[in-house]
């Protein structure tokens, strides 16, 4: 799994949601699975899963609104969640499908959250990465002082600019050190390039238009959003090495949805679970996709 590598393997292709174009790859054949990467990334972070997955299934990778080949439209209002949605609406429709397996890490798994709640009609399962459902992120977000530690980086973005010297976890945003999290030399010149290709402002704009204000610390559990409890099966990996998203918040997520819930952790990988913990996170989507045809 570690060497799996379907860079020349691909289609590329573009839905078109309002006029801003959304870039994909796909490769394989069967019941369509879209992938939603988070920040900093690209398609190519689901290299592992979409190798595991093509002789069984359609896998369509995307680059979110902002990165890589997608467009980049002006303005952090094109950012905000109802638009990130919609593009995963536009790209199932334009792939002639109504529903799909939806597949999300970080923002993705945000992206992912909302469009279950918002199109439950257009998705047939749900995999979430390192991103708890947002009942349980807004707790820990006020109860937990750890988790509100860990979200400082968010409240820098929210409120600083590309430019800024130390933006970026004490560095400048570039292609290099938005890539520094990546360990494969071929997979980070891969994304550098692409990250050459993305738009700083627009990678900013999804903390500054959906990540949640950073409310008064309390002990007291605040009242849940109003989010619909979900009706389709639900798997969840959670990297346990994390220093963003802590995985108190997985606590109940059982509580919030109607279908069978199945979480896996996964205590040497971080937040980029996907790549981190490859061969555990793909065979095991592979074994619950399959249980539940």
């Amino acid at each position: 799994m570690a060497s799996a590598d379907i860079w020349e393997e691909v289609e590329h292709g573009y839905a078109d949601n309002e006029g801003v174009k959304i870039h994909y790859a796909s490769v394989g054949k069967g019941p369509l699975v879209v992938m939603i990467h988070g920040f900093p990334d690209f398609w190519y972070s689901w290299r592992h899963q979409m190798q595991a997955l093509k002789a069984d299934y359609q896998v369509v990778a995307i680059d979110q609104r902002g990165y890589n080949l997608s467009d980049k439209p002006a303005g952090n209002e094109q950012y905000a969640m109802a638009r990130l949605i919609a593009d995963v609406a536009a790209v199932i429709s334009h792939l002639g499908q109504e529903k799909a397996i939806i597949v999300g890490h970080d923002w993705g798994g945000a992206v992912s959250w909302q469009f279950a709640f918002n199109y439950p009609q257009m998705v047939d399962k749900l995999v979430i990465l390192n991103l708890p459902h947002p009942v349980g992120q807004l707790r820990e977000l006020t109860i937990n002082p750890e988790q509100r530690a860990n979200s400082a980086y968010a409240q820098r973005f929210q409120q600083g600019s590309p430019s800024d010297p130390d933006i970026f976890f004490g560095q400048a945003m570039t292609p290099e050190t938005l890539a520094s999290w990546v360990t494969d030399p071929e997979a980070k010149k891969r994304y550098v390039e692409a990250f050459g290709l993305s738009d700083f402002d627009a990678m900013l704009a999804y903390y500054k238009m959906n990540y949640p204000e950073l409310r008064e610390q309390s002990e007291q559990i605040p009242a849940p959003p109003p989010v619909p409890r979900l009706q389709m099966p639900v798997l969840i990996f959670h990297g346990l090495a994390d220093v963003a998203l802590h995985s108190d918040g997985l606590n109940n997520t059982w509580d919030w949805i109607d279908a069978d819930t199945t979480i896996v952790t996964v205590p040497n990988a971080g937040h980029f679970v996907q790549q981190d913990g490859a061969e555990l996170v793909s065979t095991t989507l592979y074994w619950w996709l399959q249980a539940r045809r």
